[in-house]
């Protein structure tokens, strides 16, 4: 009798993290300098350098959550590896959002588009969230802390969709409004009342092991 043994979710991180390298890879390659020697003509591309430092905070933002709430993963099923994909295709219309918010000078309806992607991406996080913290049994993640995960990310998604409306009037004002939303994720880690904490490698360890016996 053959017995399988359950997929675990270390090639799947590291495909997420090669993803997220190339993001931020072909986020500086949009970048272009100057045609003057000037520091004139360096300023006058502040809308391109705005939407860069916006978008290259927002990558490393999505990788730190990204990157922890992959830590709850016993196993890669397929439902979790198609909620994946769909998550890094989110994120890698951001190049695309960028690049055309820098090259219009922050103009309404890019900048709505670019509100719109932060949406989507969020989106899709909550179906990570979903799928990997949504047992109710699961003893690797407090019920405060799900619940605190969960409330945050519907709040922001609301948010998103705020920027998106105000933005296509003030888009000053929707891309000020994704930035508040990062600053929420800035500690992927939900705050834990006592000594809990996110799953440590023992912890996993622990959970694998009983899911395969």
């Amino acid at each position: 009798m053959v017995t399988h043994t359950r997929a675990t979710p270390e090639r799947l991180s590291m495909f997420s993290d090669g993803v997220f390298a190339v993001l931020i890879t072909v986020l500086v390659l949009e970048l272009r300098p100057p045609g003057l020697p000037t520091f004139a003509a360096l300023l006058s591309l502040w809308p391109t350098w705005v939407s860069y430092a916006v978008s290259y905070v927002f990558i490393a933002i999505v990788w730190a959550n990204h990157h922890h709430l992959l830590r709850y993963a016993t196993e890669t099923t397929p439902r979790l590896i198609w909620f994946n994909f769909t998550h890094l295709f989110s994120v890698s219309l951001l190049p695309l959002a960028t690049a055309w918010m820098a090259v219009t000078e922050l103009a309404p309806q890019p900048v709505a588009f670019y509100a719109a992607v932060f949406f989507v991406v969020n989106l899709t996080y909550i179906l990570l969230i979903w799928e990997l913290t949504g047992q109710e049994l699961d003893r690797a993640i407090s019920p405060r802390a799900r619940k605190i995960m969960r409330a945050r990310s519907r709040i922001t998604l609301c948010l998103f969709a705020i920027a998106i409306a105000v933005a296509l009037k003030y888009p000053l004002g929707g891309l000020a409004i994704c930035c508040l939303c990062l600053i929420v994720y800035l500690k992927p880690e939900p705050p834990e009342r006592g000594t809990r904490a996110s799953p440590t490698a023992a912890t996993v360890g622990a959970r694998r092991k009983g899911r395969t016996r």
